[in-house]
């Protein structure tokens, strides 16, 4: 059985054996049958499969803060900023949006609070919600005293915008953040194209992200992680955000 990597962070191994850990959905049977009496089963991955999940483990949103920072610090005016500045900045927006995050879910999962690392369950990811809007906002913070132009800070405050809608949305339905988050990024190439000098490799980055965004969503659905109306609402959402903060 697949990996639900339908969130921020991988399933742990036996976490399904906890006596009170319900699983919300189960997989789809056309993808999963039943193996025939007297038969083993057949663990290996379809091509197809295998290709969707690299997406979704590629494309994590947890993942998106930090290529939205190297995507800025590659293509806009903050390229010409000294390597050692890239690299220190870079490695302090991966420890507060990435590190930081994935250590609190861990002590969650430690105190109970969430059976399993992967959040499978939608009525687990509230606090995953609130740890990604505080440390987004967190990111956005620090851009802004280490005097960075203020639509990169806003790009940040975005990603915290856009999880908080879909905090709201997750207490009635299942938004997809993998598409809110990949949404995100393709809005703030978009930002940085109305530069006054923009990168001459900005527009190939741009279709190329585009088109990331269009095979995670396919792959969201492919897998059985999301509905299309999932994936749809999660572009709106992370687009709509970002893009509207970084033009304030």
């Amino acid at each position: 059985m697949p990996l639900d990597t339908s969130s921020y962070y991988p399933s742990t191994p036996g976490s399904s054996c906890d006596p009170d850990y319900k699983p919300e959905s189960a997989p789809r049977p056309e993808q999963h049958p039943s193996p025939a009496p007297g038969s083993e089963p057949d663990t290996r991955l379809k091509p197809v499969d295998a290709v969707a999940h690299i997406l979704s483990w590629g494309l994590v949103p947890l993942l998106m803060p930090l290529y939205g920072t190297l995507l800025i610090f590659g293509l806009s005016l903050l390229s010409y900023a000294a390597t050692s500045t890239k690299w220190s900045v870079s490695l302090i927006i991966a420890g507060i949006t990435i590190a930081i995050p994935m250590l609190l879910v861990v002590l969650l999962k430690r105190i109970g609070v969430v059976h399993d690392l992967g959040l499978n369950e939608r009525k687990e990811r509230a606090v995953p919600y609130i740890i990604t809007i505080l440390s987004m906002a967190g990111a956005g913070w620090f851009m802004l005293v280490k005097h960075a132009p203020e639509w990169i800070g806003m790009f940040y405050m975005g990603g915290a915008a856009a999880a908080a809608v879909c905090l709201l949305i997750n207490f009635f339905w299942k938004i997809s953040a993998h598409a809110a988050g990949i949404a995100g990024i393709v809005a703030l190439l978009v930002r940085i194209s109305s530069e006054d000098i923009p990168h001459p490799g900005l527009m190939a980055w741009l279709v190329v992200w585009i088109l990331l965004a269009g095979f995670m969503g396919g792959a969201r659905v492919w897998l059985g992680r999301h509905t299309v109306w999932q994936v749809l609402a999660g572009y709106a959402v992370g687009y709509t955000s970002v893009i509207l903060m970084t033009l304030i």
